[in-house]
């Protein structure tokens, strides 16, 4: 038994179960009687059973369309439920973006999120706070729809659009009689103990590089992974650090002094990075439409 009927062979099947009359079916299904018969026909040559019995008066269901009738409703259901899914996703209405983002540049994200979140209640947004190197590797593999971090390096297949500076800035102890100041150089990092973030961080890479730039031969005296935990050892008096501006939002600055750095003046850029060659969701699309124009 061939049993693979098309929704088309379904809708009519309930039209006609519904009306008990060819004639009057084949105008609601906007196609000639004719027409119409043979798609009946066709449903119950696939499923070798008559699912009509027909006289000149009258149609009625046999017990083979009986049972079939719950079943096509069901399906013919749920198949214009699935239409109507699909017509909200492709509109950006409904679906779910996945955001692979620096800890520190998620800050920028909440109130795009308050402002999309109002006109596209029914997406949903996940936040995944990742170093630089795993935000690179979900957007290329497709796990997040696009990253929001620093530059990924000559990366062919994932492109980057900068769309904000983030400035370094110099924390230390409250206590500390540098807090004092307001703006001190890169310099003064050669006279105090260091804090430094880990390895794989994407600052760590643009400190050093100040270091080697100014021929400062700095060895922090201490490391953390966590920026938090960079900003409380700092706090404690452990030493002083330089980190983005961005990074103040994921610490507890009641212990600290924030001051301008100068000579030279830091960035680093942070943007949008998305996979080159593949095509944002529609509510993907109108997230980052919403995160530009803030």
């Amino acid at each position: 038994m061939r049993s693979t009927l098309t929704v088309h062979e379904l809708e009519a099947f309930l039209l006609l179960a519904e009306t008990c009359n060819f004639h009057r079916a084949a105008e609601r299904f906007h196609v000639s009687q004719p027409a119409f018969s043979r798609t009946i026909q066709s449903a119950e040559q696939k499923l070798v059973t008559r699912l009509f019995d027909r006289n000149t008066r009258q149609v009625g269901l046999t017990r083979a369309g009986e049972e079939l009738l719950p079943i096509a409703r069901r399906i013919v259901a749920e198949f214009h439920d699935s239409l109507s899914d699909l017509s909200e996703f492709v509109a950006g209405r409904k679906g779910l973006i996945t955001i692979a983002c620096l800890p520190s540049a998620a800050a920028l994200l909440p109130e795009t999120m308050f402002k999309f979140e109002q006109s596209y209640p029914r997406v949903t947004i996940s936040l995944v706070p990742l170093s630089n190197e795993f935000v690179r590797e979900m957007v290329f593999d497709g796990r997040a729809d696009f990253g929001i971090s620093v530059a990924p390096g000559p990366q062919g297949q994932v492109v980057f659009e900068p769309f904000t500076r983030d400035d370094f800035v110099l924390i230390c102890s409250r206590k500390d009689p540098l807090g004092r100041r307001r703006q001190v150089d890169w310099n003064v990092l050669a006279e105090r103990p260091i804090v430094a973030s880990g390895s794989a961080s994407s600052i760590r890479p643009i400190v050093d590089q100040v270091y080697a730039d100014l021929g400062l031969s700095i060895q922090p005296k201490y490391e953390a992974t966590n920026i938090s935990v960079v900003g409380a050892m700092v706090s404690a008096g452990l030493g002083i650090a330089p980190i983005p501006r961005l990074a103040l939002r994921l610490m507890d600055s009641t212990g600290l002094a924030v001051l301008k750095l100068g000579r030279p003046v830091v960035y680093r850029d942070i943007g949008i990075l998305t996979r080159s060659g593949r095509s944002l969701s529609a509510a993907a699309t109108k997230f980052l439409d919403t995160l530009r124009m803030q």
